[in-house]
């Protein structure tokens, strides 16, 4: 990548978004290359659910990266189709989450999209958040995911 004709982005809500300027003249057509990421801790019970809401044909890439999960998280998502990356000990979620940027940027994702498995972002929103990234709208989305004390515990945050 020439670092004169490329930059970075970021959006955040179902996720994060990480992404690199398209050049939209010379490339009219170019489909974005979208990754969409997983930091994951013990979403066993979560990660199906949340996979079912992702819509089809919104990505290209789909990266779980299981920071030693205790649970079936890792079998689960290899049963599912999701490509695994397994922290050789727990890196806590920061060092998960750059072990998944790097690898969505080593596989040259245009946007990349993090979307906690644990079902509590509406995962149904990804297309819209990386169609304003595709036609520059803006540079940076910014979501909550905690819309109330009793929503976030009925959806299962840890308290």
């Amino acid at each position: 990548m020439n670092s004169s004709s490329a930059s970075v982005r970021l959006c955040v809500h179902t996720t994060s978004c990480i992404r690199r300027t398209l050049n939209v003249t010379s490339e009219p057509h170019k489909q974005p290359r979208i990754a969409i990421v997983m930091p994951a801790y013990n979403a066993e019970k979560t990660l199906e659910d949340t996979l079912r809401d992702i819509p089809e044909g919104s990505y290209t890439d789909l990266i779980l990266g299981d920071d030693c999960s205790r649970d079936g998280t890792v079998e689960l998502a290899k049963k599912l189709g999701i490509d695994v990356l397994v922290t050789p000990q727990n890196r806590g979620y920061g060092g998960n989450q750059k072990m998944l940027y790097e690898e969505a940027l080593r596989r040259e994702a245009d946007i990349v999209v993090m979307l906690h498995p644990d079902n509590q972002y509406d995962a149904r929103l990804i297309p819209y958040f990386t169609g304003f990234l595709e036609k520059n709208v803006c540079d940076v989305i910014l979501g909550n995911r905690v819309q109330s004390r009793k929503a976030c515990i009925a959806g299962g945050m840890p308290v």
